[in-house]
Formats: C-alpha cells, structure tokens, sequence
C-alpha cells in the first residue's frame, strides 16, 4: 500500500514538471528573441539610413555602401575632372602650381612617375596653355576589392602665340583608381579656385594609383 501511495505521487510530479520545463524553455525563447530585436535596433542606430534627394526633387533613403564601395559614375567622373584639373595649365596658372595643388588625388608611389610624364618643370611663357579634352571614359572594371580600371581617349591641345589654332597629342590611358578611407584633399587658409575644385573632387575619396598606355597588357 506504501508503495502504491509512492508510485502515485510520482505519477502526479511528472506533469507539473514537464510544464515548468516548457515555460522555462519558452521564456529562454522568449528572452533571446527580445535580444535579438534589441541587437537589431542597436546595429541599425549604428548604421542609419541615408537621405538622397534626387534631381527631379523626390527624396529617398538608402542603406549605407561598405567604404570601399563606389558606384560607377562616381569613379568616372573622379577620373575625368582630376584629370582635367591636372592638365589644364596657362601662364596664370602655372604647371607647378597646378600639381602642388592636385598631386593629393594621386597615390604617392606615383607621384614622382606621374608629375615627370604629365606636368612640365618650366614655367609657361606668356600665351602658352594646355587643355585636355576627353572624348571617353569606359564604364569601371573592378580588378580587386576597392579598386577599378578606367580607360580614357582623350586629346591635349598646346596653344602658343604663334600657333593659336593649337597642336594636338593623344592622351588615351588606363587609369587605375583605388578607394581610400579619408577624403584626400584638404583646404588652406586662403584657398584658390584650384584649391576648391581638387577639395571637392576628393571628396569621393578615391585616388588615381596608376596611369598606363592604352595597350600595356601589364597596367597594375
């Protein structure tokens, strides 16, 4: 009879301890998923929307890009207006003042190389001036992580005193272009037109890291 009574009391403890477990399974389930809502929010506070008003004037919020990334007109119009802020130069605006000015767009390994093949040493005599004019710049093409390959045909045009109608030289590159974490111009005291325009082309936070003739196969 003692043992029946034991058995029964057994019995009648399983349940209740079957449903304590469950409640406690589902409040560990429960718990989690408010952390996990809480994790969410939070990474969400840490990487906020961005407002983009467009030019026919609607607005739109988009997700942040990882920082290496770069949408493809951007990197286009990187290339064209560095390139054009590196190779227009006149007697007012000498070589070497316009490459002081420009050379933060380039990568420093290159900087020696680039300013030797692109910007005269001299300065200009009265009535000189270079103008570059492009013709085109080919879509990007990603060759790693953060990097791309352009390629630019493109003209420069030499005016002088006595030749006013200019002489024109091929300027067909591949252009390397490499994303950077801080922009990569800054502004003086007294800041000059040029110093405005190179700001705020760096503001893409990109730099040129390479210029190769049209056909090396080895531009890296």
């Amino acid at each position: 009879m003692q043992i029946l009574k034991s058995e029964n009391k057994k019995s009648s403890i399983l349940p209740l301890f079957a449903v304590a477990t469950f409640g406690l399974h589902l409040f560990a389930l429960l718990v989690l998923t408010f952390h996990w809502s809480m994790l969410e929010q939070f990474k969400q506070r840490l990487t906020p929307q961005s407002l983009v008003q467009l030019i026919d004037g609607r607005a739109i919020t988009v997700d942040p890009k990882a920082d290496l990334e770069r949408h493809p007109e951007t990197i286009r119009r990187f290339v064209g207006e560095t390139m054009t802020l590196m190779l227009n130069w006149s007697q007012q605006q000498q070589p070497k003042i316009v490459w002081e000015i420009t050379s933060d767009l380039v990568a420093n390994e290159l900087q020696t190389k680039l300013q030797s093949q692109i910007s005269p040493t001299e300065d200009l005599s009265k009535g000189t001036e270079n103008v570059l004019i492009i013709q085109q710049i080919s879509e990007p093409t990603r060759i790693a992580e953060g990097k791309w390959k352009v390629e630019m045909t493109a003209n420069q045009i030499i005016f002088t005193n006595s030749d006013k109608l200019g002489r024109s030289t091929p300027f067909n590159k591949q252009i390397l272009v490499t994303a950077v974490d801080q922009p990569t111009t800054s502004l003086p005291n007294l800041p000059i037109p040029l110093n405005l325009a190179a700001y705020r082309v760096g503001e893409a936070r990109l730099k040129i890291s390479n210029i190769c003739e049209i056909k090396d196969q080895n531009c890296s």
